[in-house]
C-alpha cells in the first residue's frame, strides 16, 4: 500500500499566523518549558472542505461539529486524470465521462491539470461546466475533490453541487500521483458551526 497526502502545506500561506510562547513549567521534582500557539487562519488556508452549508441558500444543518467524521474515512474513490493546461476553459461532461461510463462512486476525483496544480494556473481559467456538474452528479458521488471547480463568471458549480448534498474538497495537491481508484480520508476538527474548513487529505493506494 502507498500513501500519499493530497493536502497543500501552510508554507507561504498569506492566510495563516502562528504565535508561540514558551511556559516555563517548574516543580519541586523538575523543570521544563511548554510551548504554546496561538492560530490565526482563514478557512481556506491550505486544502479544505465545503460541506452543503458553505452557501446559505443550501446549508443542510451539518457542521464540521456535527457531521459523522465516519463519512469522510476511508471513502471508495474514483479518479478521473485530464491534463489541462492554464487557460484552457470548461471541461465538459463529455470529457470526463470519457472512458468512465456508467461510474458509480462514494468520492469522485477528478485530477483535471495533470501535474499541475490549481494555484500554478490563472486562476479559474479552467472550470466544470454544466454538463461535467451532470455527469458528476449522475455518479452518486457525496465527496468531489477537484483541483477545478468555478470560472471567473461564476457558474454556479458550487450551488449545484450543493443542493444535491455535494461536498467539496478544494485545493488538493498530488493528485497526478493517484492511479484510477483510491481510498482517501479527510480528517478535520470539529469545529461549531463552521463549514469550510482546512482538513488532512490522505489517499491509499494499491501499488
Amino acid at each position: 500500500m502507498q500513501i500519499i497526502d493530497l493536502t497543500r502545506p501552510f508554507s507561504n500561506e498569506p492566510l495563516f499566523r502562528l504565535d508561540a510562547a514558551d511556559v516555563p513549567l517548574v516543580s519541586d521534582a523538575t523543570r521544563y518549558t511548554g510551548v504554546i500557539y496561538q492560530l490565526h487562519l482563514d478557512s481556506m488556508c491550505s486544502t479544505y472542505i465545503d460541506l452543503p452549508g458553505h452557501i446559505r441558500e443550501t446549508d443542510d444543518g451539518q457542521t464540521a461539529e456535527n457531521v459523522p467524521p465516519e463519512r469522510f474515512f476511508r471513502m471508495p474513490a474514483r479518479v478521473v486524470h485530464l491534463s489541462r493546461p492554464s487557460g484552457s476553459g470548461a471541461v465538459m461532461g463529455d470529457e470526463l465521462s470519457a472512458g468512465h461510463e456508467g461510474l458509480k462512486t462514494e468520492c469522485l476525483v477528478i485530477n483535471a491539470l495533470g501535474k499541475l496544480n490549481a494555484t500554478d494556473i490563472a486562476e479559474r481559467t479552467v472550470w466544470l461546466d454544466s454538463t461535467a456538474i451532470d455527469w458528476i452528479l449522475s455518479t452518486g458521488c457525496r465527496v468531489l475533490i477537484s483541483d477545478i471547480y468555478e470560472s471567473r463568471r461564476l457558474e454556479g458549480v458550487f450551488q449545484r453541487l450543493f443542493k444535491a448534498g455535494v461536498s467539496t474538497i478544494c485545493l488538493p495537491v498530488n493528485l497526478f500521483e493517484l492511479k484510477d481508484a483510491a481510498t482517501v480520508t479527510a480528517l478535520f476538527c470539529p469545529v461549531p458551526k463552521m463549514t469550510q474548513i482546512p482538513c488532512r487529505v490522505i489517499a491509499e493506494t494499491t501499488e
